[in-house]
C-alpha cells in the first residue's frame, strides 16, 4: 500500500507597500493560525521573495504542507471560501495573489 502523495500549497502575494506591515502582522497573527486551525496542514513556510522590483510591492510565498490531495480538497470546500473572502475583503485593489498546488515528491 502506498503512503498518500504529500501536497504543497503555495500562495503568492505581492501586497501594496502602504499596507505590507499592517498586511505582515495580520497574516501572522490571524490569517495563517486560522488556516492552520482547519487541522487539514501539517505545517508552513513564510518567505519574502528576492531580487524583485518592490516598487509597487513587496513579494511573499506562503507554503502550506498537506499531508494529501484529499485534505487539500476538503481545505478548499469547506474553509478556503471564507479565508479568501475575508482577505479580499481588508485587502481589495492592494495585493495580486496566484495560487500554486505541488506533489511533493520523496526524498531518497
Amino acid at each position: 500500500m502506498s503512503t498518500p502523495r504529500r501536497i504543497l500549497y503555495n500562495v503568492t502575494v505581492k501586497i501594496d507597500r502602504a499596507v505590507h506591515d499592517e498586511w505582515l502582522d495580520w497574516m501572522q497573527r490571524v490569517h495563517i493560525p486560522d488556516v492552520m486551525a482547519t487541522g487539514l496542514f501539517l505545517e508552513y513556510k513564510i518567505c519574502r521573495l528576492l531580487h524583485t522590483d518592490e516598487a509597487d510591492g513587496i513579494t511573499y510565498a506562503i507554503q502550506y504542507l498537506c499531508p494529501s490531495l484529499e485534505a487539500f480538497q476538503r481545505y478548499q470546500q469547506e474553509h478556503a471560501p471564507r479565508l479568501q473572502e475575508e482577505h479580499s475583503r481588508r485587502y481589495q485593489n492592494r495585493y495580486v495573489a496566484f495560487r500554486t498546488l505541488m506533489e511533493v515528491l520523496p526524498q531518497n
